[in-house]
């Protein structure tokens, strides 16, 4: 079993403001936002049964959660991510010294990622929030240049947020929106974003899925941070400035705080298994 992580240089929707530290949100992502996420990612491998027959290909892999749980289950991982700060994170999770005997290897673009004399692979999961920027429709080109890597029949995980009326960080998101104008920030989800990228793909939609996924904080401090570090407020940011976004963004926090101070949201992310023709 080999973990590889491979950076990308394609562009990336998550790519640091200007008035961003790159590090400490990538900090803030790793210990705090990416595991909300995580009952996500373990449903999706529960129904591929992801074990060791399984070659996976983790387009945007941030800090390696999912890529870790697929590793511990026995399959060999690769990740692929443009962000150099959340793979030095990725690369603490995936020690190559470690028990997962983990290596390590740059590269331009997922066509690098198979390596010479490699088998395709079977599992392709884009685990970034399709359509939840406005001005981005997805994995787009990383997709379509890691789709050539995989078997025939091999499935690609695309995911989203679910329904606005079943998530309460719809609500809190809309700040992003309103302060990003008359730039391009945050959106709704649509019923069919998975589908409209999966098909625009040349991919097969082959059955989908919903999964709670509530964020839950230890208080407001954290839950801004988290938030702020998904990438979805850069654009508020960038209009405004980062102060002016987590005064706004605590406001708009206050009737998820408990009396204990913690802050709970529930949500509904979707996802869609597609297969490659």
């Amino acid at each position: 079993m080999t973990p590889t992580l491979v950076r990308e240089h394609l562009a990336h929707a998550g790519s640091a403001p200007p008035r961003v530290n790159p590090r400490k949100r990538a900090r803030d992502w790793s210990e705090i936002q990416e595991r909300m996420l995580l009952p996500l990612h373990e449903t999706v491998h529960e129904r591929l049964e992801v074990g060791p027959g399984t070659r996976l290909l983790g387009l945007g892999c941030g800090s390696g959660l999912a890529l870790l749980l697929a590793a511990a289950k026995g399959a060999a991982v690769t990740g692929v991510d443009s962000r150099p700060e959340h793979l030095a994170l990725a690369r603490e999770r995936l020690d190559p010294d470690g028990p997962l005997d983990a290596r390590l290897v740059h590269a331009d673009s997922p066509a690098d990622a198979a390596g010479p004399g490699t088998s395709p692979y079977t599992l392709v999961t884009a685990y970034e929030t399709v359509g939840a920027l406005d001005d981005s429709d997805g994995p787009g080109d990383t997709l379509a240049a890691a789709l050539p890597l995989a078997a025939r029949g091999a499935a690609v995980v695309l995911a989203g947020w679910g329904p606005p009326e079943r998530c309460a960080t719809s609500t809190v998101l809309r700040v992003a929106a309103k302060l990003a104008e008359p730039r391009r920030g945050w959106r709704p989800a649509r019923r069919d974003d998975l589908e409209e990228v999966a098909l625009r793909a040349g991919l097969k939609p082959d059955g989908s899925g919903r999964v709670a996924c509530p964020f839950g904080y230890a208080d407001t401090d954290s839950a801004v941070r988290g938030l702020v570090s998904t990438g979805l407020f850069d654009a508020a940011i960038a209009a405004t400035d980062r102060k002016q976004v987590a005064k706004e963004l605590t406001e708009s926090l206050h009737p998820y705080r408990r009396p204990d101070g913690t802050v709970w949201m529930p949500n509904v992310f979707r996802y869609l298994i597609a297969r490659v023709p």
